[in-house]
């Protein structure tokens, strides 16, 4: 049986990280529309998408034919490397080191590529517009294939995993469609910040399983790795803060 301890942070973690990557496909396929039309935005995405279901399904096979240390070591070692992307660049947004990332902005720079391309009267834009908003969903979708996966193989967690990312999709689509504008209320730093501390940690306890590594209390280590991850994220925001300071004196 499945304890709650690994299911709540396997579903948390799918569910956080698929809202971020939905949010940005999101963004884009919305200044599609708004610059050349629902159509081309429209037809795109859909086109995103079956690709990327077609890219599920040819390499998905390969997961149950792979042997379940080599599959926890893989995963992860790829999925601490891309929390800990994630993570430094949560920190250093926290600290003030670089600047927060800005959903309005990235609709607005969307917007002015897609404007400088040429005539909105030029049907050939329409392509383009459309491999804009496809190759948007192909490459957020993988993203949040690749985190189902690493949170979910394994331990008989793929579906409450896949039911965390298609929460998050629902969720970004609904309010998306209710208020047809780009989701810059969506706190996607924190997000970011909370989503690079559980996928550090998952990648942490995968990597172990992996090597043969004895968790103590087993299951009950992944919160643990959390709390450890969050703590020293935090500190981390603090030196580096305290550090631009002493620079700015």
């Amino acid at each position: 049986m499945i304890a709650w301890t690994t299911i709540g942070p396997a579903v948390t973690a799918s569910f956080l990280a698929s809202l971020v990557e939905v949010v940005e496909a999101f963004t884009i396929v919305l200044a599609v529309a708004t610059v050349r039309g629902p159509r081309p935005a429209l037809l795109g995405a859909v086109a995103g998408f079956a690709l990327l279901v077609v890219l599920v399904l040819i390499f998905g096979s390969a997961i149950g034919e792979t042997p379940l240390y080599l599959l926890q070591l893989t995963i992860g070692v790829l999925l601490m490397l891309f929390g800990l992307r994630w993570l430094r660049k949560a920190i250093l947004r926290a600290a003030g080191a670089i600047a927060l990332h800005d959903e309005a902005g990235a609709f607005a720079r969307e917007q002015s590529r897609l404007h400088a391309q040429g005539s909105p009267h030029d049907n050939r834009l329409d392509w383009l517009a459309g491999l804009t908003a496809g190759k948007a969903v192909v490459l957020e979708g993988l993203e949040v294939v690749f985190i189902v996966i690493a949170v979910g193989a394994g331990r008989g967690l793929i579906v409450p995993a896949s039911l965390g990312a298609l929460a998050a999709c629902v969720i970004v689509l609904m309010a998306g469609v209710a208020i047809r504008q780009p989701l810059s209320r969506v706190p996607e730093n924190a997000l970011k910040f909370c989503v690079g501390v559980m996928l550090s940690a998952f990648g942490v306890f995968w990597t172990g399983e992996g090597l043969g590594v004895a968790w103590p209390g087993d299951d009950l280590a992944i919160p643990a790795l959390i709390v450890l991850f969050l703590a020293a994220a935090l500190v981390l925001v603090r030196i580096v803060r305290s550090g631009m300071r002493e620079v700015l004196q």
